[in-house]
């Protein structure tokens, strides 16, 4: 049980609750995300898969739960609120910050590796298939560390680097899609469609973004883009990447990926508000801190928790019926328990840490 006063207690008085609940709101909408898309069949061996593979009606799914661009415009507004001199210590302290989870999960999966490789008879190729998923977030904390090292730069850009960041990604695309250039150009976009949200965040903490102003015409005009895009200008459906398509909005980020972050971004701005009054309330507040204090272990450590859930019990096959997303939204909650349970060893390791 959570200790909602003491939690209410430690909570210093200019937290700025609003961001923390949207910072969970991204947490829970990645991860169950990655938990309802992400399988595994035989093929002779494991191979990865998806239901949005067989069922691509299902892909509005992925407009509600692809919420990464909310972590990136939260990730900059509290990066350019809280930067400091000296830059050299402000910055590694927030570098070791962010890896303090990558070591131990780079390990666990040595051992995993070798358990299901040696123990459990499985190939090479499906050990590679079952780590693929659960080491992907990594990229994820790449980019979000540089973009943290640059924040004392980005603090000084204004309105026109958000722009010229969402041109690098529309020149990008008509390279890879209208000019045939070779597809490892998208990659460029990797940083310059993340950096589109998380100068939204910056600009914001700078107070240059006023919510109720701003917010409307992102949420407007970056959600009809992105339905334009995926309507009319051949983007694909699902708004993350999805084994054997030829394209991914995902992985490279594609313009519709960016015109919805900004979509996003907008509607986060609108909630931020609501959501600070919200989180007033002692109850709705302590289960938003305790994802904040984990939201990093939470997120690399979640896709693990799916694959020691799948190797436990057996959970392969193909996802192409709907009895199959019944079965794994009934597996949720066994998931979710090993995710609590691999959040607390991490907690348990870095107990001698203030609770903020």
């Amino acid at each position: 049980m959570l200790d909602v006063r003491r939690i209410e207690a430690a909570t210093p008085a200019g937290r700025d609750r609003g961001v923390d609940a949207l910072r969970a709101v991204a947490i829970v909408g990645v991860v169950l995300g990655h938990w309802l898309v992400s399988a595994w069949e035989r093929n002779p061996h494991l191979v990865i898969s998806s239901p949005l593979a067989y069922m691509p009606q299902l892909s509005p799914v992925s407009w509600v739960l692809q919420t990464l661009a909310v972590f990136f415009l939260v990730g900059g507004y509290a990066a350019a609120r809280g930067v400091r001199e000296p830059y050299r210590s402000w910055v590694v302290a927030r570098l070791v910050r962010l890896a303090l989870p990558v070591v131990p999960l780079l390990l666990a999966w040595a051992a995993l590796g070798a358990l299901v490789s040696v123990l459990n008879g499985q190939p090479v190729a499906s050990v590679v298939a079952l780590a693929k998923p659960a080491l992907g977030p990594l990229w994820f904390l790449g980019v979000f560390a540089a973009l943290t090292a640059l924040t004392p730069w980005l603090v000084r850009a204004g309105p026109v680097a958000v722009g010229a960041a969402v041109t690098v990604v529309a020149a990008v695309d008509l390279l890879r899609f209208g000019l045939g250039a070779p597809a490892a150009v998208g990659w460029v976009n990797l940083a310059a469609a993340w950096l589109v949200p998380y100068l939204l965040g910056v600009l914001w903490a700078r107070g240059d973004l006023c919510p109720r102003r701003v917010g409307p015409w992102l949420l407007a005009g970056g959600g009809a883009a992105a339905i334009a895009l995926v309507a009319w200008g051949g983007y694909p459906a699902a708004m993350i990447g999805i084994t054997g398509q030829s394209a991914s909005n995902l992985s490279p980020p594609t313009l519709a990926a960016v015109c919805f972050g900004l979509a996003q971004a907008g509607l986060a701005l609108l909630l931020h508000g609501p959501l600070s009054r919200l989180m007033r309330r002692p109850r709705l507040w302590a289960p938003v801190a305790v994802a904040n204090l984990g939201a990093m272990s939470i997120f690399l450590w979640h896709q693990t928790a799916l694959v020691v859930t799948v190797l436990a019990f057996g959970l392969y096959g193909r996802p192409d019926t709907p009895s199959w997303v019944l079965e794994r939204l009934a597996w949720l909650p066994v998931v979710a328990l090993a995710l609590v349970f691999m959040t607390w060893c991490r907690h348990r390791l870095d107990a001698g840490r203030r609770f903020w």
